[in-house]
Order: C-alpha cells, then structure tokens, then sequence
C-alpha cells in the first residue's frame, strides 16, 4: 500500500494538478470578443486604434460628475499600464467641454504624478457620441449628460472585449466601483495584455524559423 501511495503522490498528484492548471489556461488565455469590428470608431474619435488596447470612457458633459470615476481608473488601470507602447485611454464628452478635460487632466496628473501622454480627452457633436457608443452594441446606455461610469476594453482590432460567463456578459467595468475594477478590469486587462504579448511572443519564434 504504501508504494502505491508513494507512486500516487509522485505521478498521478502532479498529472492531475497539470491538466487543472492548464485547462485554467484555456478557458483564461483570452478575453471573449463581445462586438466584432466596431464600425466607424476610429474615424468618428479622430484617434488611432490600430495596435492599441483602448480604454474607452465616455465622460459626458458634466466632467465633475465623473471626477471620482476618473481618479479611480487612473489609480488602478491607466497608473499601472500606461508605459505600455501599445496601451492607451480615451475619455470622450460633448464639444464645448475642452476646458473641463484640460482640467481634469491636470487634476489626474498632479494627484498622482503620472505622465498622461497616453490618456486622451477626444470632443465630439452629440450625435457622434451617441453614434460611437451604439456602436459598441452593449445593453448599457448613455446618461442625460451622453456620459456611462463604464469602461470599455477595445481590442487592436477595434471589438469589445469583455466577459460572457455564467454570471452573464459584462460588456464594461463599473469606473464607480473599486472592487469591480480591482476585481474584474485589471484582471481582464492583464489578459487581453498577455494574449498580444503571447502572439507576439508565438510570431517571433515563427519567423526565426
């Protein structure tokens, strides 16, 4: 009995925890693509999005509502990933609000000493707004002031990533809420991230060759 413990605790145990792990790895390795080819985003927004992950927050017309918000995702996302070549932040609010953004970007850069080069503050005509957000084809919706607490995950490819899970599909990260960014949008962030720098990783062995 007790060699066939010994060979159970040498050879099936760590089998075992392998095919765990890595089915772990299977079903993690990538984020689900919620909406494909997000139509007419990159030329309503005036702003690359070809080999950039996006974080896409629309702010709205009353930016001191979205301060906190703001703050928040720069404490827990942008601060950590912005050094990232291929990372970036949109924030979009109604024309007319250029002074408000130059503001808060003082505001987030001087809170948190970080340089902001790769957070965007983009003004666009109501109807461009409504336009860019239906695209995302989400079942959330703008407020009175064409502003969402949500964050959106924008691909390199310009499509929605998110969750779609037995919890339901979660289209974008609650910015009002710590514990679902802290939670749910940095883990989903470090995927996404990962995934790009797997492919590379995969495309570069594949050229040595």
């Amino acid at each position: 009995m007790k060699k066939y413990l010994v060979l159970i605790v040498l050879f099936v145990l760590p089998l075992v925890a392998y095919l765990f792990f890595a089915s772990g790895i299977n079903n993690f390795a990538k984020l689900p693509v919620l909406t494909n080819n997000i139509k007419n985003l990159e030329s309503l927004i005036n702003q690359p999005f070809n080999n950039k992950i996006t974080i896409l927050f629309f702010i709205g017309s009353e930016i001191d509502l979205r301060e906190g918000d703001a703050l928040n995702l720069n404490q827990k996302i942008y601060k950590r990933f912005y050094q990232f070549k291929d990372f970036q932040f949109i924030s979009i609010s109604p024309i007319g609000n250029e002074k408000k953004s130059s503001l808060l970007r003082e505001k987030l850069s001087s809170g948190t000493n970080t340089d902001m080069k790769n957070w965007s503050f983009i003004h666009l005509s109501n109807d461009e707004i409504i336009s860019v957000f239906k695209s995302l084809d989400t079942s959330l919706e703008l407020d009175e002031y064409l502003g969402s607490p949500f964050a959106f995950i924008i691909d390199k490819d310009s499509s929605l990533r998110g969750r779609d899970d037995s919890d339901g599909i979660k289209f974008g990260y609650d910015s009002r809420s710590v514990a679902d960014i802290n939670n749910n949008m940095l883990d989903d962030v470090k995927i996404i991230l990962a995934e790009y720098r797997l492919a590379l990783k995969k495309n570069n062995i594949f050229n040595e060759k």
